[in-house]
């Protein structure tokens, strides 16, 4: 019988390294032998001492122990639990770094996987840096020997909920509330049976999606209510999957107000559900969706494509500009809702349909037409599948919005090297602060 190896332990003494890089995930690394270290909350140039918190192969992980010559880089995090709640990863350094971190991990990908560089970087799309993030999911779990609801997110590398009393990054009508709804939830008959809550927000509404396990009483529904009418939400009950989502307050049709959220340079108002994908962040939104269209420069007598649509984020925009737009989406759902923003706003010129983008789509009735120009805004997996089509679709701009630049990068190389295009202008987005997501946006245009 083969006997398992027993695993080699880390020490547990502070090692002292000096850090030569910082990875795209914003860990600062150093070598130790044989090991490449990842190490959280380290810069670049930074001499410490460090903890090993794990180790797999010739990789390993740690922790900062001391800062000996700190980098002047380096500011001291707003959030008193950045240290512990992974929510965050980027606070120790400076915003303005943050996001020429982003940058080049953006144009290394576009060099090393993509084999290709822009002929020019745009200047980063950068917005308010606290109180941004307008969709979440918080986890919920009551800890015994606490005795205490913890609401909000995971520690750094582990599955247990950090203990927060409020969070600067969450819009702050949800993260300077977190210990009410601690509160709120504690008192409730079956607090340990809420596994967390879906936090949804428009420019002037919020709405909370309650997931229970066993079913509220009256006493906690009426407690729900109340709560939800002193914080001015919309609060529904998920007791199973997606859809036994009900809403529990406001009961009444004629106080309901839809969740929205507006584009005024372009005289749109987006209405959505809390289920919705929507971008996180507004401010970033609505200069993304500024930006896109000056890229894609769309004239008054284009026909352009939108794929990966939404509930038609940029196609109702991009409508205001040409002469016709076709968005296509994998989502019925949100087909439905992009057809009814457009009835909403006035606009005639744009049709939609529900497509599976990763299959062949070559019978579709929209993919056997031509378009001018093309935007892609695509989930984390990228679109290689659509991005092998795009020639015979025969447009000579496109605009890709990405939120991975692993599978941005992974599908430029195929623009560029097997489509004919050439990588025009590329550039990133601060869509998520003190964070390591980088979203990024790219013109390509026909060679």
């Amino acid at each position: 019988m083969a006997r398992r190896r027993r695993r080699a332990k880390l020490p547990q003494e502070p090692v002292l390294v000096t850090i030569e890089s910082v990875s795209h995930d914003g860990r600062g690394v150093c070598h130790i032998d044989d090991l490449t270290v990842f190490i959280d909350g380290a810069l670049e140039g930074e001499e410490l001492t460090f903890i090993y918190t794990g180790k797999r192969k010739n990789i390993a992980e740690g922790r900062v122990h001391e800062i000996i010559k700190a980098s002047s880089l380096r500011v001291t995090p707003e959030c008193e639990h950045f240290t512990v709640c992974g929510g965050c990863s980027l606070q120790h350094l400076a915003a303005d770094q943050q996001i020429i971190l982003k940058q080049n991990v953006l144009l290394e990908n576009l060099k090393r996987i993509g084999k290709s560089e822009p002929q020019s970087v745009l200047e980063p799309l950068t917005g308010p840096h606290w109180g941004y993030r307008r969709k979440a999911r918080l986890g919920v779990r009551f800890v015994v020997k606490k005795n205490r609801m913890l609401v909000g997110f995971r520690e750094k590398h582990s599955n247990f909920l950090a203990e927060l009393d409020s969070c600067k990054v969450l819009y702050p009508d949800v993260g300077m509330h977190l210990k009410e709804l601690s509160e709120l939830l504690r008192s409730l008959s079956i607090y340990q049976k809420i596994p967390q809550i879906e936090v949804a927000w428009g420019d002037e509404q919020g709405a909370f999606i309650v997931r229970h396990l066993e079913d509220f009483n009256e006493e906690d529904r009426q407690k729900l209510k109340d709560y939800a009418r002193t914080m001015n939400l919309h609060l529904y009950l998920q007791p199973k999957g997606p859809d036994s989502i009900t809403r529990l307050w406001p009961e009444n049709e004629a106080d309901f107000k839809p969740l929205q959220y507006s584009l005024p340079e372009h005289n749109i108002v987006h209405e959505f559900r809390p289920t919705d994908f929507t971008q996180v962040n507004m401010d970033i939104n609505r200069k993304m969706i500024n930006l896109a269209l000056e890229l894609l420069a769309p004239e008054p007598n284009d026909k352009v494509l939108d794929l990966f649509c939404g509930l038609g984020n940029f196609t109702l925009p991009l409508a205001r500009k040409a002469a016709h737009v076709t968005g296509v989406e994998g989502s019925a759902e949100l087909v439905v809702r992009a057809k009814e923003n457009a009835l909403k706003n006035g606009i005639e010129n744009a049709d939609f349909y529900a497509a599976d983008l990763f299959k062949d789509v070559s019978g579709m009735q929209w993919a056997k037409q031509q378009y001018d120009c093309i935007l892609l805004d695509p989930a984390r997996s990228g679109a290689r599948e659509i991005i092998e089509y795009l020639p015979k679709l025969s447009a000579h701009t496109v605009v890709y919005v990405s939120c991975n630049p692993s599978t941005l990068a992974r599908d430029t190389e195929i623009m560029v090297h097997q489509n004919g295009y050439k990588l025009i202008k590329a550039g990133v987005m601060d869509m998520f602060p003190h964070t390591a997501h980088v979203e990024s946006i790219a013109l390509f245009e026909k060679i």
